[in-house]
């Protein structure tokens, strides 16, 4: 049996340039679907119900995508923009999708453009809340290697960073610190605490990498949420992404032994500080990046992390008859992800611009691609 699965996607939208515009309060407004505005309105977000089917999911992943870039051609010859911050220039101001908001007015306040980000949120389900915490605890240690998969972000404002994912370089982690939970009944307390002490607004004010989620956080909890990666606008890349998550999910589930409180010789506090320090090294050099392993304190590559795990969990998605969708990941690590791939372009010569300009063509391009292939009515336009 396969555990449910659902994305929270946050995207661009502007011109076929590359030049971002705020649209989200028209695009929440005029077209019926899972849209809802972010606190700036140059990106929108969109979910999509929860499906074990992988192929369910590629539908729901593809089909609201469809319906938004044809609402944008129609107002205005606009298009979806890859990448997961303001690349090509915007980063001075902050453009207010709902100028009523108090929640967004704190946001534009404390924050500013930092939060102005695009990303993929993956929701698994798991009902029993203390599995929902382990679970919670082992992918905030093995977190930074789904940053180093999905990094997309190496440019802000028409210049490279330094990083692969500026989004998660410059993110604001909000509370600065969050503890490894050890039991729901931690993470209750923990919740009630900052929300007494302000450093979190509301329950949803937990910006970390990945999180408990659930209707009635923090005491109602059904879904892990991993929080971390950039944007991923090929979904094909994105469900084997979302299939090594699962899988490790499952391997958890079936070894109640599979726990960083029990196999690391680290104390609570030092894992959350090691995970810190790995997803900052991830944000930088991402499936370069030399990670240290919460189990045993060997320092090791992402790309090479990942090669074991994917040899670990590849039985357990065979035997559940996922494994093709896990097999892309091979390629990421062979070919680089997309901010690699965007920025071998650029010191082979090409300007941001030209980078992104590629990119919105090959995005469109694929997307059509796999609607070709699926043939399915879901997606039809």
């Amino acid at each position: 049996m396969l555990l449910s699965k659902g994305f929270e996607i946050e995207i661009y939208t502007g011109t076929r340039q590359g030049e971002i515009v705020g649209l989200s309060d028209r695009i929440v407004q005029n077209l019926k679907g899972p849209f809802v505005r972010e606190p700036d309105s140059r990106n929108v977000e969109y979910t999509t119900a929860p499906f074990s089917c992988y192929d369910r999911l590629l539908c729901a992943i593809l089909r609201p995508r469809q319906q938004l870039r044809a609402y944008l051609q129609r107002i205005g010859d606009y298009t979806l923009i890859p990448g997961s911050t303001l690349s090509l220039g915007g980063s001075d101001r902050f453009w207010r999708s709902d100028p009523n908001n108090p929640y967004h007015t704190y946001i534009e306040q404390t924050y500013h453009t930092k939060v102005v980000t695009a990303s993929i949120h993956i929701n698994i389900g798991i009902s029993n809340p203390e599995d929902l915490i382990r679970a919670c605890r082992l992918v905030r240690l093995e977190a930074p290697l789904y940053l180093a998969l999905s990094a997309s972000s190496p440019f802000l404002d028409s210049q490279p960073t330094g990083y692969h994912s500026t989004r998660w370089g410059v993110f604001p982690k909000t509370p600065t610190e969050v503890p490894l939970f050890e039991s729901h009944a931690h993470f209750i307390r923990w919740t009630e605490e900052q929300l007494k002490l302000g450093t979190m607004q509301n329950v949803r004010h937990l910006w970390s990498s990945v999180r408990p989620n659930g209707d009635r956080r923090p005491y109602n909890l059904n879904r892990l949420e991993l929080r971390i990666c950039d944007l991923v606008t090929d979904p094909i890349a994105l469900l084997a992404i979302t299939a090594l998550l699962e899988a490790r999910l499952i391997q958890m589930l079936a070894d109640p032994n599979l726990d960083p409180l029990e196999l690391s010789p680290y104390t609570p506090a030092e894992l959350a500080a090691l995970s810190d320090r790995n997803e900052d090294a991830a944000a930088r050099y991402s499936l370069d990046a030399p990670l240290q392993h919460w189990q045993d304190n060997r320092t090791l590559l992402a790309r090479d992390w990942i090669a074991q795990l994917y040899e670990q969990v590849y039985p357990v998605a065979k035997q559940r008859g996922f494994s093709c969708f896990l097999s892309p990941l091979q390629k990421i690590l062979r070919e680089g992800n997309t901010a690699q791939k965007w920025l071998g372009q650029h010191q082979a010569g090409l300007t941001p611009q030209q980078v992104l300009v590629q990119a919105i063509q090959a995005a469109e391009e694929r997307e059509k691609e796999l609607e070709n292939k699926l043939l399915c009515e879901s997606i039809a336009p």
